[in-house]
């Protein structure tokens, strides 16, 4: 348009591009999607050969293939969340698919047997276990699909695609991977020497390490040292929690290339005065090196954005409110994150702001709960001058607070207000009409057109206005020295008909559910960097304090005052979302464990066998809080899904265990020795299919929202795997020596 509808000199800088940036992950996702893919494939190659490889990336290629499909059917789209939901599903998209592959390959090394044979009988024999397992993963994430709230529908692709790709995982697993192995696989004739090797390395192992904790009698020491010892470890990895090792939060700061400075000035505060704050605001923020430019709004909101949606920023107006839009550099082209850049300019912004009395808040994007503020306190009672006092203690009490920041309420300060009283009688005898006094001082304010000017080269009429300049409209005395026409014609100064009354304007009310409510608000920076501890700082100081009345204020965590004709505080912000979404998930999380507990029990036939196969479960614990204490992590909600998933997955490597420790048993083996056989032949299985979870989970352990997931699947699945070759087999000959025991005592 340069040079045709924009003149010279006129220049414009794209300063928001959603667009780009939305295109720009979803491209960078759908990299790492193919490189995850890649990276099991490459595992298998590794591990069983080039040809298994091949029949694995298959299909991989074929459930994705599928899954997309379904996912389309179902109404999602590629976006961020639809896409993490593919990555994080890789790892265990393959799963059925390695554990098939793997059992047919071990078939081919044992020999004996044409391929054509070998295939169905290596199928079957890991064909119960697989089916079970791959419904006891569906069982532990479809429940997280009706989680509620604000993070139901933002989730929802995760548990919906990865159990629809498990479905399909499943069938390829069945139909294809057999199919191709009978294809493209052959015996190797020098296998079988090969395949013994493997075997009795992996016996000689399992018999040096877990053989001491069987032995009938002899180990039950051992095997109570272990139980012990895992129950210290589980009451060690919880208290990092407790002992703040591990922050507790909704979602962390995503790395953004925005942030916003609002800038609040008293109440009556001209708008030019507003703009000067804000030009001195941009001077320092020119000198950060990481911004390329920044917006300044005075008297009017900035153009919507996240923050405008769900905080109402868009309806900030008025003389005493601005508005920054401050843009930084692509974050590929700096070291500092966004969160570090708006925690180190925020000092120098508000020390600005103190000398002109202004409130200045740098708002970041909120990577997930859509609140009003971080910190928010709702101020209930009867008198609402009195909640306007009880509300001044709770913000005094936040600003004393160490790393409380941005700390403001919703009392609106007083401001002046003129009202113009005409002196009826005076004005009728010197004949000024009150209607002529009005329609003066709204000419002089608030401006009128009064002619217009016509030319040739104009499409429209150009408006003539009379209006009072700027300056004039300071001053009240300049309003007053206005003279008026009265019907004689002679020019009447408002001051001798008119007199000002000196009061002030009527305060905004707010009011929620129809109750009046004081909202105290407020954020928290620091080392801990999470809302909800400076609450329980805040609640813990309050608890202490009495009112004017002498009695404790009721503060209030999940449901609004039972009583709001009494002074009370009812918290909530990011607290209450960080509430209910852990409330819904721990529930879908309960779902899904009696949802497994019951697969379990139909098919091995037993109320105790099925405890023993979802012992691991707690043993993610060990990996999941140590995981993120050595990462620097905070557990978020993204780690609450990691775990919820790694309960389906690691119940998937006990099935394989016990089944193969009962079909031995059946086929006439020792039992210890089926114990041990069980670990040799099955390690290698859950040994890959594990490692393939925790590469999926890797390609997303850079992004800041979903890295709690990543670190909760690498380092849980890590552990727990681990733990579950030793603990059970262990458990379970513990349980079945006893029971053989008591069986024998009966006799």
């Amino acid at each position: 348009l340069k040079g045709t509808f924009v003149p010279d000199g006129v220049n414009a800088t794209v300063t928001r591009d959603y667009g780009a940036t939305a295109d720009d992950k979803a491209k960078k996702l759908i990299s790492k999607l193919i490189f995850a893919t890649v990276s099991v494939v490459a595992l298998v190659l590794i591990f069983l050969g080039y040809r298994e490889a091949f029949i694995v990336g298959m299909a991989v290629v074929i459930t994705l293939a599928v899954t997309l499909f379904a996912s389309w059917a179902w109404g999602f789209t590629l976006n961020r969340v639809s896409l993490f939901a593919l990555i994080f599903s890789i790892g265990i998209l393959v799963d059925d698919a390695i554990v098939v592959v793997e059992n047919i390959h071990r078939h081919m090394q044992m020999g004996g047997k044409k391929l054509v044979e070998a295939i169905p009988l290596a199928v079957d024999e890991v064909g119960g276990p697989t089916i079970l397992a791959t419904f006891t993963v569906i069982a532990a994430l479809l429940p997280m699909a009706f989680v509620t709230g604000l993070m139901g529908p933002y989730m929802s692709p995760i548990p919906i695609n990865a159990s629809i790709g498990m479905l399909i995982s499943l069938g390829v697993a069945f139909i294809v991977t057999p199919w191709m192995s009978n294809v493209v696989l052959k015996v190797d004739n020098h296998g079988t020497a090969h395949g013994e090797e493997a075997s009795s390395g992996l016996y000689r192992f399992f018999e040096k390490w877990v053989g001491p904790f069987l032995r009938g009698s002899d180990g039950r020491k051992k095997r109570w040292s272990l139980g012990g010892a895992i129950l210290l470890l589980i009451a060690a990895s919880v208290s990092l929690a407790g002992i703040q090792f591990v922050v507790l939060k909704m979602l962390p700061f995503d790395n953004k290339s925005e942030f916003q400075v609002v800038v609040d000035m008293p109440e009556g505060t001209s708008v030019e005065q507003t703009a000067r704050v804000m030009g001195e605001l941009g001077q320092y923020l020119a000198t950060v090196p990481e911004v390329t430019d920044y917006q300044a709004y005075a008297g009017t909101a900035s153009p919507i954005n996240f923050n405008g949606l769900v905080r109402q920023y868009y309806l900030r107006e008025g003389a005493n409110v601005g508005d920054i839009q401050v843009n930084l550099t692509d974050k590929h082209e700096r070291e500092r994150k966004s969160h570090e850049i708006a925690l180190g300019v925020r000092q120098p912004l508000q020390a600005i702001g103190e000398k002109y009395n202004a409130n200045v808040k740098v708002v970041e994007v909120p990577p997930g709960p859509p609140v009003q503020s971080p910190l928010v306190a709702e101020i209930y009672g009867l008198d609402y001058d009195g909640q306007i006092r009880v509300a001044k203690e709770v913000r005094g009490v936040m600003e004393s607070t160490p790393d409380i920041i941005d700390v403001d309420d919703t009392v609106e300060s007083k401001a002046p207000k003129f009202i113009l009283q005409v002196d009826q009688q005076k004005a009728a005898l010197l004949g000024v009409p009150q209607q002529n006094v009005v329609a003066a001082i709204s000419t002089v304010l608030s401006g009128e057109d009064v002619s217009y000017l016509h030319e040739e080269t104009m499409k429209y009429p150009l408006p003539i206005r009379l209006e009072y300049g700027v300056e004039n409209k300071a001053d009240i005395e300049s309003v007053l020295a206005l003279q008026i026409r009265s019907q004689s014609g002679e020019l009447i100064p408002l001051s001798e008909i008119a007199r000002v009354e000196k009061t002030v304007r009527e305060n905004a009310i707010y009011h929620k559910d129809l109750q009046r409510v004081v909202m105290v608000t407020g954020d928290m920076a620091g080392e801990l960097d999470s809302p909800l501890y400076g609450m329980f700082d805040i609640v813990g100081t309050l608890s202490d304090k009495r009112l004017d009345d002498g009695r404790v204020l009721e503060q209030y965590f999940i449901s609004p005052p039972e009583n709001p004709y009494d002074y009370s505080l009812k918290w909530d912000g990011e607290w209450q979302v960080t509430y209910e979404t852990f409330r819904d998930m721990g529930i879908a999380y309960s779902v899904g464990l009696i949802l497994i507990y019951l697969l379990v029990v139909a098919q091995f036939r037993s109320y105790m066998v099925p405890l023993i196969i979802m012992a691991p479960i707690p043993l993610t614990i060990i990996g999941v809080m140590p995981g993120h204490w050595l990462m620097g992590k905070q557990f978020t909600a993204t780690s609450m899904i990691g775990m919820i998933a790694l309960a389906g997955i690691i119940v998937r490597n006990s099935i394989l265990l016990v089944d193969f420790i009962n079909q031995q048993v059946r086929e006439g083996v020792d039992f210890e020795r089926a114990v041990i056989n069980s670990g040799a032949v099955r390690a290698k299985p859950i040994m890959l299919t594990g490692v393939a979870a925790m590469m999926g989970a890797f390609f997303i352990l850079d992004d800041p929202i979903f890295s709690g997931l990543a670190v909760s699947l690498i380092s849980g699945i890590l552990v727990s795997t681990v733990l579950t070759l030793v603990v059970i087999p262990v458990m379970y000959y513990a349980y079945m020596y006893k029971r053989l025991e008591c069986i024998k005592g009966a006799e």
